[in-house]
Order: structure tokens, then C-alpha cells, then sequence
């Protein structure tokens, strides 16, 4: 396992592994499985956002005036070494990575990549942390079959595999965001019989951000939390450069209140996926993303207690 060190880093972040005092290490992910008719490029996503951080700042305005990464003593670890479509040894890489930085006691907040990389990212997490839950943020539950014949591990079955393989609590986990149209039928339903729970986008809605994120909260129980956010939650106008974009999603507003509303909750590891630089206009999805990170590693803050004085 190696990890490379990107020519720019995320946010001006020093370059480097985890050390005393780092509660939080960025860890880039630049693998997609390959099998996406026409929108490949995922692999691009973390040079994409880290681009794309220059334009970030570091004091928010209305929600702490103190500079989040070095609250957090944050650090940018590089590019996970993978060969994009090679899944053995990339997703080996990738798992080993984030348990480096899972063993020096900080939280990976990784840039995917297409959403296949939360795999081995699950793995990494859960096997450090018994009993940890998923909250997966996406407009597709990524729980689907395995197509006979077809690559096994892909972008749409890491949720299956992750609950085969036992390393989440599956009745205490969510899909949200769940919308649109499908390839096949009865996507819901395969999901729900895994044990998960399922939110689509329009009960989302309609029930609230903050309440639904309190049902969670209370399901969780306390667990650790595992928080994949794939971009194609927001709808492609705010967002079109994602690997499989969905129209009726969210703003960039709904998205930040919605990533505000997990205060509570334990979070030990994230990631943020399907950036699609070649697809991207303008790098919306990118600088979205990044500000992200940004907006989630506030709610870190928090959750840690860092956000005072």
C-alpha cells in the first residue's frame, strides 16, 4: 500500500500523515469500477475538488469564526495508489489507507472516485468500529443484485456486499435522498429486504431535514456512524458533473442544511463521491463538494467539542 502525494492539496492543507493532535486527515480515492456506459472520469474527482479548494476559506461566517482544519489539526495524506478498474489490489490499497489513518485516532474524510470506493472505506471503518451504521446520502440505494457475469464489485452493489459481509448494522442504516427513475424495477424493495431503511427524496422533503435527522439520530442509538455522501443528491443544475445525474434534487441551500442536521451523531469516517470532472461545467459539482467537506468537518468540530471559543 502507498499513498502519493498530490501535486495541490485540499484547502492549502499540509501534506502528510496523521499525527498527535490530528482528528481529521483527507484522503484521496481517484478509483472508478470502469463499467458506466459513457460518464467515466470519477477517477479525476480528487485532483477536481482539491482544484477546486483554492477558492475555499476557512472562518465561517455565522457558524464559527475559527479556522476549521487547524481546529481540527487537518492534514491532506494524497491519493490512495489504485489502478482504476482493478478492483483486488486497489480496494486492498484503499482500505489499508484509511485504517492508518483510523489507527492514529482521526477520521478519513475521503474523496472518491465513483461510489464503489466506499466499500473497502466501510470495511476499513467497521472493522475498527463494531456496530457502526451507514448513512448514506444518494439518489440510488447503490444496494442492487449482482448481474450474473458482471463485474462483482461496481458502483451499485457496495451497500450489498457491505451488508453481506457484516460489517454494518444494516437495520439501523439509511439510504436517503432515494429518487428518480431506474434501470430495473423493485430497487426499494430489494433494498428494504436487505434491513435498510429507505428515504426517498419527496419524504425527505416533506417530513423535514431536521426530523429526519432526529429519527436517525434516535436509531442510531449512539453507534458509530459511517457517512457516505455521494454528489448526485443535489439535482444536476446545481451539480451536473456526477456519474449518474438524477433530475429533482437537491439545492446547494437543501444540501447544507441537510449535512447541518447531523449534528448528534458519531461520525468516524466519510466519504464524498461521483465528482466527474469530464462531465463537469464549469467545476459546479467540484467546488460544491468541496465546500462539502468543508461543511462537514464544522459538524466534526462539533461533535468533538472544538466549536467553542
Amino acid at each position: 500500500m502507498s499513498v502519493l502525494t498530490p501535486p495541490l492539496t485540499f484547502c492549502g492543507l499540509p501534506a502528510g500523515l496523521p499525527g498527535p493532535g490530528c482528528r481529521a486527515a483527507v484522503l484521496g480515492v481517484p478509483y472508478d469500477a470502469g463499467v458506466h456506459p459513457f460518464r467515466v472520469g470519477s477517477r479525476q474527482g480528487p485532483a477536481a475538488v482539491r482544484a477546486q479548494s483554492g477558492l475555499m476559506r476557512r472562518f465561517h461566517v455565522s457558524r464559527g469564526d475559527f479556522d476549521v482544519l487547524r481546529r481540527l489539526g487537518a492534514v491532506d495524506c494524497g491519493d490512495v495508489a489504485v489502478v482504476a478498474g482493478r478492483v483486488e489490489p486497489s480496494f486492498a490499497n484503499i482500505e489499508a489507507a484509511a485504517g492508518l489513518i483510523l489507527d492514529a485516532g482521526a477520521v478519513p474524510v475521503a474523496i472518491g472516485g465513483d461510489g464503489s470506493v466506499s466499500l473497502p472505506l466501510m470495511r476499513a471503518a467497521g472493522r475498527r468500529h463494531p456496530g457502526m451504521v451507514v448513512l448514506h446520502v444518494d439518489a440510488h440505494t447503490d444496494a442492487y443484485a449482482e448481474d450474473e457475469g458482471d463485474v462483482p464489485f461496481n458502483p451499485a452493489t457496495q451497500f450489498t456486499h457491505a451488508a453481506a459481509e457484516g460489517i454494518i448494522d444494516v437495520a439501523r442504516s439509511w439510504h436517503v435522498g432515494i429518487r428518480g427513475f431506474t434501470y430495473v424495477g423493485g430497487v426499494r424493495a430489494r433494498t428494504e429486504g436487505l434491513g435498510f431503511r429507505v428515504v426517498t427524496t419527496e419524504e425527505l422533503v416533506g417530513r423535514g431535514f431536521a426530523q429526519t435527522m432526529a429519527e436517525f439520530r434516535d436509531g442510531a442509538a449512539g453507534r458509530p456512524v459511517y457517512l457516505c455522501w455521494d454528489m448526485d443528491i443535489f439535482d444536476p443544475s446545481v451539480a451536473p458533473g456526477v456519474c449518474t445525474p438524477s433530475w429533482g434534487g437537491l439545492t446547494a441551500r437543501e444540501g447544507i442544511e441537510l449535512m447541518r442536521a447531523l449534528g448528534g451523531l458519531d461520525i468516524v469516517a466519510m466519504d464524498f463521491n461521483t465528482v466527474s470532472p469530464p462531465q463537469d461545467v464549469n467545476g459546479m459539482a467540484a467546488a460544491l463538494c468541496g465546500h462539502m467537506m468543508m461543511e462537514a468537518m464544522l459538524v466534526l468540530c462539533a461533535q468533538m467539542g472544538l466549536a467553542g471559543g
